[in-house]
Order: C-alpha cells, then structure tokens, then sequence
C-alpha cells in the first residue's frame, strides 16, 4: 500500500485558512510566525495505491535502498541486461488489459488505433488530472515487441514521430498545455518493458525525469536519424536501487 498527500489546490488553500480549520502557534517574533495547521477532515484526503499481491519486483521497488549509477556498454547490454530481461519474468497484464480497453478505458484521452504507430495517451496515476502543474500522461504503444530505447531503429520513427505529434496535440486541445510547457522523454530502465512515453508538465518536477533515467523523446528522434544503430551501439547510464536483479546482475559481473 502506498500512501501521498494529494497536491493542495486553490479551493483547498482557501478552505485550510478558513475558520474550520485550527491552529497552534509554535512561534511568533515581530511580524513572523510559523503555526502548525489542522484543517479539516475533508481537506486530509491520502492518495492511496493498492498492489495486491504485490511482488518482489514490486516491493523493492517502493523500498528506499542505496542508489547506482550503472553505465551501460553496448556489451553489457547483450551479456547483462538483455539475458537479465529474457530471464525475468515480467507481468505486463495490466498494459495489454488498458491497450485491449479491458480496464481504464474511460480515462483514455486520445487513441490512434493504428497497430503499427498507434498508441492509447492516459493519464499516470500520478496525477489527479486536476492541477495542470502537475500534468502526467503515458503514451502506450499498441505495436508488440519493442521493450525500450534499445530496440529502436528507423523502422520505429513513424512510430515515434506520431508519438510526439499526435500526443502534443492532443494534450493541447484536451488540457490546452502547449507542447513550450512539457517534456516528452522515454525512461532508461523502464519501470516496465513494454515502449511507453511520458507526457509531464515542465512545472511538475517527475520522478524519473532527472539525466540519469530520462531520454527526450525529440532527441531520441534526432538520434536515430543522424545514426540509424545509436541505440545498439550508445554506453547509456542509468541509476538503479542496490538490491535491485539487474544491480545484482552487474555487480556479479563486476561493473559496479
């Protein structure tokens, strides 16, 4: 179970100065003060995420642990982490149920339904499609196959490309977000290994969208077309949690 306070909006800050709420004074000197504040009970709301059953994949995720920043050769990929991912066995079922619309399918805010380049954009349960500062949508691909920004070629840019576009616009005329206010980035590890893409408002400071996970779509782009194999032969650096398998895995081999 995984417990956030949701994001304060106007009408909340208006209601927790109101008279509902209480107050202790902790300190006053001269025109400053700082008070710790009790607002109502309607105004205490806990996000909450339930993963049942959860997994050992699952539970070291959401587990503080020291943190590696792992650098990636493309050997490491065929001799680490591509016999690491074929090894694994990861359950994705709660993608193809969104992709099949068994599941989420009234949150589905655009879809091109081409099987090729088509894709279904949703919002994260990040977000609670409220504050627009904290705008994050994923971009799931309906095509198969392709687990993250190592498999991409040429093949994939029309793919990508109506990613960008198509997102970009259906994000400006469902929440009237210009594409100058966000970022467009695939993770490096993904959280899952099916190709998706985030969609986060440049004010929202999202997890993973720091230099050592995130990878601008647009860039992403750019880099295919100046080297069609860049992404086959590209040292790429990620952070992973210590007692993560793939940490393991390059720990045993002597890369960390």
């Amino acid at each position: 179970m995984i417990l956030e306070k949701t994001a304060f909006t106007e009408d909340s800050v208006e209601n927790m100065i109101s008279g509902e709420s209480t107050f202790k004074v902790n300190i006053q000197n001269d025109i400053y003060n700082t008070l710790d504040l009790y607002p109502s009970a309607l105004l205490n709301g806990i996000k909450t995420t339930l993963i049942y059953p959860a997994t050992e994949k699952h539970i070291a995720k959401y587990t503080a642990q020291d943190m590696h920043l792992i650098t990636e050769t493309a050997q490491d990929y065929e001799s680490i982490t591509l016999p690491y991912l074929n090894r694994e066995q990861f359950n994705i079922q709660w993608v193809f149920n969104i992709l099949e619309k068994k599941t989420e399918s009234e949150r589905i805010v655009f879809e091109d339904s081409n099987p090729e380049t088509g894709f279904i954009l949703l919002p994260d349960m990040k977000w609670n499609t409220k504050q627009m500062e904290d705008l994050y949508l994923i971009a799931i691909i309906h095509k198969h196959g392709i687990k993250s920004l190592r498999d991409l070629t040429p093949e994939h840019l029309p793919l990508l490309r109506n990613i960008l576009n198509k997102g970009l616009s259906a994000i400006l005329d469902k929440y009237h977000v210009p594409a100058s206010k966000l970022r467009v980035y695939l993770h490096y590890q993904p959280s899952y290994y099916h190709l998706h893409v985030h969609f986060t408002h440049l004010r929202f400071n999202a997890p993973g969208s720091g230099v050592d996970r995130a990878h601008l779509l647009s860039d992403v782009i750019d880099n295919i077309e100046l080297m069609p194999d860049y992404y086959q032969r590209k040292t790429l650096s990620f952070s992973s949690k210590e007692n993560e398998k793939l940490s393991v895995a390059f720990s045993e081999a002597g890369r960390i």
